[in-house]
C-alpha cells in the first residue's frame, strides 16, 4: 500500500459515513411521520441516534486508522529517500506533500474534521426533529 491508496481508502470511509448518515436521517423522517403518538416518537428518534453515534464511531476510529497508516507510509517513504543506497525511489508523500510535520498533520487534521463536522450536523439534524 502507498500513500494514495491509504488517501483514497481515507475518502472512501468519509463518503460511505456520510451515505450512512443520510439514510438514517431519511429513516428517522419516516419513522416521524409513522409514530402513534410523539412519546413512541421520541423513543425511536432515541434508537436511531444511538445507531448514528455508534456509525459515527466507527467511521471516526477508521479515519483514525487510514491516517495512522499514511503517516506510516509517509515515514517508511522518507527513510527510504534518505537511505544512503535506495533500492526503490520513494512515490507518494514525499512528491506530493510540500509540507510534513506539524503542518502536514494539521492539514490532514482540518481535512478529517470538516468530515467529522458533516457528520454531526447530520446527526443534530437528525435529532432535532422530534
Amino acid at each position: 500500500m502507498d500513500y494514495q491508496q491509504a488517501e483514497n481508502q481515507l475518502a472512501s470511509v468519509q463518503q460511505q459515513t456520510q451515505v450512512s448518515l443520510q439514510k438514517l436521517q431519511a429513516l428517522a423522517q419516516k419513522l416521524a411521520a409513522a409514530a402513534p403518538d410523539q412519546a413512541t416518537g421520541r423513543e425511536w428518534a432515541m434508537d436511531l441516534r444511538e445507531v448514528a453515534l455508534a456509525v459515527q464511531t466507527q467511521a471516526q476510529n477508521a479515519t483514525t486508522l487510514a491516517q495512522q497508516m499514511a503517516d506510516y507510509i509517509s515515514k517508511l517513504e522518507n527513510d527510504v529517500a534518505t537511505h544512503p543506497n535506495p533500492v526503490a525511489q520513494p512515490t507518494g508523500w514525499a512528491n506530493r506533500v510540500q509540507s510534513g510535520g506539524f503542518m502536514g498533520s494539521l492539514t490532514s487534521g482540518l481535512g478529517m474534521g470538516a468530515g467529522f463536522a458533516v457528520g454531526n450536523d447530520l446527526i443534530g439534524d437528525l435529532f432535532n426533529m422530534f
